[in-house]
Parts: structure tokens; C-alpha cells; sequence
């Protein structure tokens, strides 16, 4: 235990571990704050002056204007809210929102409109996925609204996953277990849940930039000659430095997470985690989770990443003798997984990028993204849904490069 605490204190002592975990903790606040300042609304007052809010002031308006429709979300307030939005369309004789009177969206639609999010997706043609305009539908037909998005999970699954029945069933499964009708909070959008990505891949950067020196440094500066001289060489001092990377990598991560979760939803309203994560993405998105809960899975998941992504960093420098080529091929497999995403079909990439110890943290190849979209890895009759490939992954990664990581240092030769 004293060793593990001098070694730590080692490596906290450090310049740039100082400076990174400072960027760290101020990305926390930075990035939590950072979403609020997208949301904006025009209104009209009552003098007929358009008033323009941004900020923390358009999220409170949106609160008090939509707090009608707060709470559960029935098929009556959907058929209701249809019924409205194509009377006032009717009313100005127009087919689309855009060629509305200014004011007029705001003043007689805004009000209601989050209840029509997933109502052209649940009745899109089950053929061609194309979704009719809600002026095309009829208000009757929301009386079935859920009833809809169960067929068009299935018809949704054909198109997606053609070749693989297995995957249908996992995904009607996965999908008869949410909780209907949704739950909806105004206020909350898609962008936090973004940051919260881009800050875990921020931390992901910073520890390893922190961790990609620990056995290196030493190669590269000769101390590694004495310490294996000494009652704790080898074997027991490696397991310390990797149990000490790991600490100090995995509380970084659960420190600022937790800050920015805080943060976030403290200006946004705690409220909101009790929405439905189908109101505020894909209306047939498969996990039955809600926002609160979506975050803590995004949380999770990145928390094992970051584990496995430590892990094999440490793995590298126990091999490379220079530091800047440690710290290169380290940085390199963080953004590896960005990478394949861009470079390779979607079907060949995904199999590749997530199975990367630092796969999860891609924006486009994260974990979350991965959540709210209907990739499977398929193998024969088995398909596993692409989320818990991520982390049945991480878990594996995670003691295989532990052990790599200390049977490379134990074999290094000088």
C-alpha cells in the first residue's frame, strides 16, 4: 500500500498530470454549461414585440409554455396536439410550419409540438420508410399510436436487419419492454448528452497522456535499471504501476462525470431525467431507458473504457523504449475508432470499432450513439445487440491487458 501511494504521488506530482486534471475538472463545468447556451426562442409579447431569449431564458420559457403538456404522454394529448397543429396549418392555408405568419409557430404551435416528436416515424410506410406529413394523417389514428411504433419496430428491423432474424427478435423483445406511454419533461434535449460524450473523450485524452510515460519514462531515462534491482522489482511493481494509472485515470473520470451530470441537470431541471430517451431521440429507440437513466449507462459504459483504454495504453509503454512513440501509437488508438467509422462500410466498421478498448468514446462511435441506433453484432443465429458487445468487450479487455501489461514489463530486457 505505501508503495501504491508514492507512486501515485509520483505521478500526480507531475507538471502535466496537474494541468490535465485541472482541464479536466473545468471541462466538467465548461461542457455541462456549454448546451444551454443553444437553446433560443422568438416570441411575441402582449405589446407585439418580438422577444428574443437565449440561454437559461429560453429554457424557463419553454418550461412555462409547455407545461400542459408535461408528464405522460397519452394518445389523447397526441391526438389532440394533431388535431390543433392541422387546424392552425388550415387555418393560415398553408402544408408546412416554415410558411407560417411569423410569431405564429411559436405563439399557437410551440406549445404542444414536442407530443408530435415520433408521430410521422411510427407511421411511416412500412415498405419504404418514407413518413407521411402530419397533415397527411388522420387524428383518429392516434388512438394507436403506440400500437404503431411496436409495428414499426418490426418493420423498422426488416429494413435494418433483412438478413437476420435473430436480430428482429432481440430488438421486439428489447423493444415490448419500454415503458409506454413515454414520460416527457420540457426543457432537455439531445446536446447534453453530447457533451457528456465529448468531455469522457476529452478525459480519455488527457489520461492518456498521463499514463502513456509511466513505464517509458523509466525505459528511456534508465531508472527502470535500478527499481528491477530492488525487493519489488518486476512483477509487484508493475501491478502497483498499473494499479495506480488506473486509480487515478478511473476517479478523474467519476469525479468530472458525476460534476458534469450534476451541473447539467441542475440547469435543466432534474425533471427532465424522467423523460423518455424515445421523446427525445428515435420514438423506436429499444432500450427502456429514460434520461436519467441513459446518462448513468452512457456513465457506465464510459467508465470501462476508459478502464480497458488505461489498461491497454499501459500495455504499449511496458513495450515502446521512447516516450514519444509510446505517446503517439497510444493517441493514435483513441482516435482509431473515428477513424474506421469514416474510412469503413458501417457493417465492417462497427464490428471493428467496437471491439477498441477506447471504441466507446467517439462521438459518432460512442456508446450512447450506439444505444439510440439498431446495430447488432449478428454471428450465425446470434445477434447481440452492438451496446453490449461495447462493454462484454471492456470487460474482457480490461484484466487481459492488466496481465499483458505486467507479464511485458516482467520479460523486458534493458
Amino acid at each position: 500500500m505505501r508503495l501504491l501511494k508514492l507512486e501515485i504521488k509520483r505521478v500526480l506530482k507531475t507538471r502535466i498530470t496537474i494541468v490535465l486534471l485541472l482541464l479536466s475538472l473545468l471541462f466538467s463545468f465548461l461542457f455541462a454549461y456549454l448546451p444551454t447556451t443553444f437553446s433560443y426562442i422568438n416570441h411575441m409579447d402582449d405589446a407585439g414585440q418580438t422577444v428574443k431569449l437565449k440561454g437559461l431564458d429560453s429554457i424557463r420559457y419553454e418550461k412555462d409554455v409547455q407545461a400542459d403538456i408535461t408528464g405522460v404522454v397519452t394518445p389523447e394529448k397526441i391526438r389532440q396536439a394533431l388535431e390543433d397543429y392541422q387546424a392552425c396549418l388550415t387555418k393560415y392555408g398553408v402544408e408546412n410550419t416554415y410558411d407560417l405568419p411569423d410569431g405564429v409557430y411559436e405563439k399557437e404551435l410551440f406549445p404542444f409540438m414536442p407530443l408530435l416528436h415520433g408521430v410521422r416515424e411510427a407511421f411511416a410506410d412500412p415498405d419504404t420508410g418514407i413518413a407521411p406529413s402530419l397533415m397527411e394523417l388522420s387524428p383518429a389514428e392516434m388512438d394507436h399510436f403506440y400500437e404503431k411504433c411496436d409495428e414499426r419496430c418490426l418493420t423498422l428491423m426488416n429494413q435494418e436487419q433483412k438478413d437476420h432474424p435473430a436480430a428482429h427478435s432481440v430488438a421486439s423483445a428489447m423493444y415490448r419492454k419500454v415503458e409506454k406511454p413515454f414520460l416527457f419533461f420540457p426543457g432537455y434535449g439531445s446536446d447534453p448528452m453530447d457533451y457528456q460524450i465529448i468531455l469522457a473523450f476529452f478525459i480519455l485524452l488527457f489520461g492518456t497522456v498521463i499514463t502513456a510515460p509511466v513505464f517509458t519514462s523509466d525505459y528511456q531515462t534508465g531508472a527502470d535499471d535500478i527499481l528491477r534491482c530492488t525487493k519489488y522489482g518486476k512483477v509487484k511493481f508493475a501491478v502497483i504501476k498499473v494499479v495506480s494509472a488506473l486509480l487515478i485515470c478511473t476517479v478523474t473520470f467519476s469525479v468530472c462525470t458525476f460534476l458534469y451530470i450534476t451541473v447539467s441537470n441542475s440547469l435543466f431541471g432534474w425533471e427532465c431525467t424522467k423523460t423518455s430517451m424515445q421523446m427525445i431521440y428515435s420514438a423506436i429507440n429499444l432500450p427502456d431507458m429514460n434520461i436519467g437513466q441513459l446518462q448513468r449507462f452512457t456513465a457506465v459504459g464510459g467508465l470501462l473504457c476508459i478502464m480497458a483504454s488505461t489498461c491497454f495504453t499501459l500495455f504499449l509503454s511496458s513495450k515502446f523504449k521512447n516516450m514519444v512513440a509510446s505517446l503517439s501509437v497510444s493517441l493514435l488508438f483513441c482516435i482509431l475508432p473515428i477513424i474506421l467509422y469514416m474510412a469503413l462500410p458501417a457493417g465492417i466498421g462497427s464490428y471493428i470499432y467496437s471491439i477498441l478498448p477506447a471504441g466507446g468514446m467517439g462521438l459518432q462511435t460512442s456508446i450512447l450513439y450506439a444505444a439510440i441506433d439498431f446495430d447488432f453484432w449478428n454471428i450465425g443465429n446470434l445477434s447481440i445487440w452492438l451496446p453490449y458487445v461495447m462493454l462484454g468487450a471492456y470487460a474482457v479487455e480490461i484484466p487481459l491487458f492488466f496481465i499483458l501489461t505486467v507479464c511485458s514489463y516482467s520479460r523486458h530486457k534493458v
